[in-house]
C-alpha cells in the first residue's frame, strides 16, 4: 500500500486508495437500501448534520422533536456515520504508519500567510466549516456524494458539481494563499 517517498515521508498510493474507495461506493450501493429499497449512496455532509442533531438532542430535545429537517434526517448513527467515524480512525492509522502524524496548531502555509495565531486559524477554519456546511446543504450533498456517487452513476449534475468543486476550491486556494514562485 505504501508509495513514494516525498519529503522524507511514505505517502500511500493515489491510485490503489481511489481504486479501494471505488470498490466502498460500489459495496455500499449493493448493501444499503434505504425503506423504499432504493440504494443510498456515499456521502458525509448528512452526518454532520446528524451528529450536530444528535448533540442538541441532549440540549434541547424539544427543539429537534420540532424542527421539520431534524425529523427528516432522522437523527441517529447509520452507517455513513460509522463511515466517517472509520474515515477520521483511518486517516489517523495512515498518518502514523506512514510517519507523517505530528501534532500542528497552525500549518506552515498559514503561519506563513496569516501569522501564527491560533485563534485566528481557529476562527478561519470554523468560518470555513460553516461556509463548506452551508453549500453542502443548500446543493443537497457535499463533494462526496455529489461527486463520488453521482460520478459512478455517470450522472451530469455529478460532472458538473465536481468542475465546481474543484474550480471554486481552485480559485479559493488562489484568492487565500496567492500564487506560489519556484
Amino acid at each position: 500500500m505504501k508509495g513514494e517517498v516525498m519529503n522524507n515521508k511514505v505517502s500511500w498510493r493515489p491510485y490503489i486508495a481511489g481504486a479501494l474507495l471505488g470498490v466502498l461506493a460500489v459495496l455500499s450501493v449493493y448493501i444499503s437500501t434505504n425503506e423504499l429499497g432504493k440504494p443510498k449512496f456515499l456521502g458525509a455532509s448528512t452526518t454532520f448534520v446528524r451528529a450536530a442533531g444528535m448533540v442538541e438532542k441532549t440540549v434541547a430535545p424539544e427543539h429537534v422533536a420540532n424542527n421539520r429537517y431534524m425529523q427528516k434526517e432522522k437523527v441517529k448513527v447509520d452507517w455513513q456515520f460509522m463511515l466517517m467515524v472509520g474515515v477520521l480512525i483511518g486517516s489517523f492509522g495512515a498518518a502514523v504508519l506512514t510517519g507523517s502524524f505530528k501534532k500542528e496548531s497552525v500549518p506552515p502555509i498559514w503561519k506563513e500567510k496569516f501569522g501564527s495565531s491560533i485563534g485566528v486559524r481557529a476562527i478561519g477554519a470554523f468560518v470555513g466549516g460553516v461556509v463548506a456546511m452551508f453549500g453542502a446543504r443548500l446543493a443537497g450533498g457535499c463533494p462526496s456524494g455529489h461527486g463520488l456517487s453521482g460520478l459512478m452513476q455517470l450522472s451530469v449534475s455529478g460532472f458538473i458539481a465536481m468542475a465546481g468543486f474543484f474550480g471554486a476550491g481552485m480559485i479559493i486556494a488562489l484568492l487565500v494563499y496567492g500564487r506560489k514562485e519556484g
